[in-house]
């Protein structure tokens, strides 16, 4: 189980305690710390806690992957965003997965109201996201467009990431980089699954719609991938960004032109305490 933090040490408590709760407990967990020292006072999540400090501005997020990454010991890699509380079957849907076959492997992910956390009320409260297609009941599903890769929850065999060398950490700050890896796994021959019962609850924190606070990272990654794939990811922000005035930009477009960058005032007021989903 690899998870990477910078604050949110209450988060993090609360997904180590759903780890303590799983039915199969992972090997160990290796946490990549964005910041100088561990929070205290962490609770036992039932396997043994390897702690790394990956520093960087902005946050190093391909980077604290790839050396968590390096660092765990098992077959099968597991990423859980901080945020996410794994629920009790977690891990051991993801073994069954990766014991069946190789492939990058999708858990169903549920977003949580402002204080929700205990785990009685993880599935009566648990809203799924309206872009995300339904997991199957039981087993695993092909997914045909691996783009489905959000950084939230997934697993994928260890040898298949050393193949495609990890996280690109040419990008820096917000998005792009998830995508930018499944599109390379997905070159290299390794199909994507979604999994039955590998779900995990996020919880909630406000966020910005449209995500105006990662602005110039969001375009500078947006340009990177399309180099390299040629073609774009993160088309829906890309759009917010165009009818907001901000850019000139269309999916057939070879690059964006800047038309202006967000106020300080337009950045406040995307933010969106209530709102469940970017």
């Amino acid at each position: 189980m690899l998870t990477l933090v910078r604050g949110r040490a209450d988060r993090l408590r609360n997904l180590m305690r759903g780890l303590s709760r799983q039915t199969v407990h992972p090997r160990e967990m290796v946490i990549a710390w964005m910041q100088p020292e561990p929070a205290p006072d962490l609770p036992d999540p039932g396997c043994p806690v390897r702690h790394l400090h990956v520093p960087g501005e902005p946050m190093p997020l391909a980077a604290a992957r790839n050396r968590a990454a390096a660092a765990a010991a098992g077959a099968t890699l597991v990423f859980l965003d901080v945020d996410c509380i794994p629920g009790a079957g977690l891990v051991a849907a993801y073994a069954r997965a990766a014991a069946e076959t190789d492939g990058l492997f999708l858990g169903e992910v549920l977003y949580l109201p402002p204080g929700a956390h205990d785990a009685a009320d993880l599935d009566r409260l648990g809203r799924a996201h309206p872009a995300r297609p339904p997991v199957p009941e039981s087993g695993i599903r092909p997914e045909p467009d691996s783009g489905q890769l959000w950084g939230l929850s997934f697993a994928l065999p260890a040898r298949a990431w050393r193949a495609v060398g990890g996280m690109d950490e040419a990008y820096a700050g917000y998005g792009g980089e998830e995508t930018d890896l499944a599109a390379r796994l997905a070159a290299s021959g390794l199909p994507t699954f979604w999994v039955a019962g590998a779900r995990a609850y996020h919880q909630h924190h406000p966020v910005h719609v449209p995500p105006l606070q990662h602005f110039a990272p969001i375009l500078a990654n947006a340009a990177r991938f399309r180099a390299r794939h040629g073609r774009w990811c993160m088309t829906y922000w890309l759009g917010q960004f165009r009818d907001a005035g901000l850019i000139a930009w269309d999916e057939e477009a070879a690059s964006i032109r800047l038309l202006r960058p967000p106020t300080d005032l337009e950045i406040a007021a995307s933010l969106r305490p209530d709102a469940l989903f970017s």
